[in-house]
């Protein structure tokens, strides 16, 4: 019986492909380690995961320019939510480009855009975009669902009245 050799013709391209697919996995993992970070409140490594002079957008303020102005943002929220944390439902790159969406939740138990703590239970969706060069980020777009977290907050009111009180 004649022995037959499989050989796998390896291109430019197919290396290339698997490169890229290893660069997206590792921006993913990037990403990841970031939220979890931001989680556990572990402001070093979270500040060891971006860029010094990241940009941030999209979050109800100005653009907010370098480490130090994200930061501070990140501890409004911390302080203002510091059991707070993110349920990652999915996660996908594209290029240098990491999309996370899920929710915040969180209990509101510190001052919150002039908000007094009001001990209420907080959940709404979030979506970030991080851009990721060279292991770290260096631009981050994030929404969240504002209006329902001042709805469950009773800033403003609820369609559903049991929740108005």
């Amino acid at each position: 019986m004649p022995v037959i050799h499989l050989h796998s013709k390896v291109t430019k391209k197919t290396l290339l492909l698997q490169k890229n697919a290893m660069s997206l996995e590792q921006n993913k993992a990037i990403v990841l380690k970031f939220y979890e970070a931001f989680d556990q409140k572990d402001i070093e490594q979270g500040r060891e995961l971006m860029s010094a002079d990241i940009v941030g957008r999209g979050m109800g303020t100005d653009t907010l320019n370098g480490l130090d102005a994200l930061m501070k943002y990140g501890m409004l929220m911390l302080s203002a939510f510091p059991d707070g944390y993110h349920v990652l439902e999915e996660i996908i790159a594209e290029g240098d480009k990491v999309v996370t969406r899920g929710t915040f939740r969180g209990t509101h138990q510190g001052e919150l855009m002039g908000i007094p703590p009001t001990g209420r239970q907080v959940k709404f969706s979030v979506i970030h975009i991080d851009r990721v060069v060279s292991g770290k980020i260096v631009e981050h777009w994030g929404q969240g669902d504002t209006f329902a977290m001042m709805q469950q907050l009773g800033v403003v009111p609820s369609p559903n009245p049991e929740e108005n009180h």
